[in-house]
């Protein structure tokens, strides 16, 4: 199966083994990144990523201190799958895990990404995957739920059709420090085309 979103040809690749209830799909191929499901070994290079402070800045939970917290949260991602809570895929280019991308709770998006790999368009990228990924499994929307500070994914989520739908004051204790959240959504219809929500 080829997709196409915005002029560049998205491939998803089927395997035979189903996983959870999005079915049997692990891997999805844009122009240059790779993106398939958590291996309990990805923990090492994702810790690269968790251990930044700069990378970390406006996640839901501390900076990751130790490699054995990392881990737990790739376990609990993949237990995750399993269970049908969601599907999370890691971002590859070129053989280095980048960052991560996914929906969790149904369809609620996560991502992160190492800061060396910012401003290159990845993001953007494996967002525009996902998205195509989650119309061809029949979601409605995709909602995400973003610190306000954070300018960087606010802007990416808005340029791919994302709009504000909410906003509430401490919602998330991270550390010491209790943090906002905006809500967006991207609706998803029947058509199979990305409409932005009713703010």
């Amino acid at each position: 199966m080829i997709l196409v979103c915005q002029g560049r040809e998205i491939s998803v690749f089927w395997v035979q083994q189903p996983i959870d209830r999005w079915g049997d799909v692990i891997q999805l191929k844009t122009m240059r990144l790779m993106m398939r499901s958590f291996r309990q070994e990805d923990a090492g290079p994702l810790h690269l990523i968790f251990s930044d402070a700069e990378a970390m800045r406006y996640w839901s939970t501390p900076t990751h201190e130790k490699l054995e917290d990392t881990e737990e949260f790739v376990k609990k991602t993949i237990e995750a799958t399993l269970n049908r809570a969601g599907v999370d895929f890691v971002v590859v280019l070129e053989d280095r895990i980048i960052g991560k991308m996914g929906l969790w709770n149904g369809n609620e998006l996560g991502f992160i990404f190492a800061p060396d790999t910012w401003g290159n368009g990845y993001a953007r990228e494996a967002l525009q995957g996902v998205v195509k990924f989650a119309e061809t499994k029949g979601l409605d929307a995709i909602r995400a739920d973003v610190d306000p500070r954070n300018e960087r994914a606010i802007k990416l989520l808005m340029s791919n059709g994302f709009v504000l739908t909410g906003q509430a004051k401490n919602t998330f204790k991270v550390g010491e420090n209790w943090v906002d959240s905006h809500y967006f959504e991207l609706r998803l219809p029947a058509d199979g085309l990305a409409h932005p929500a009713r703010a």
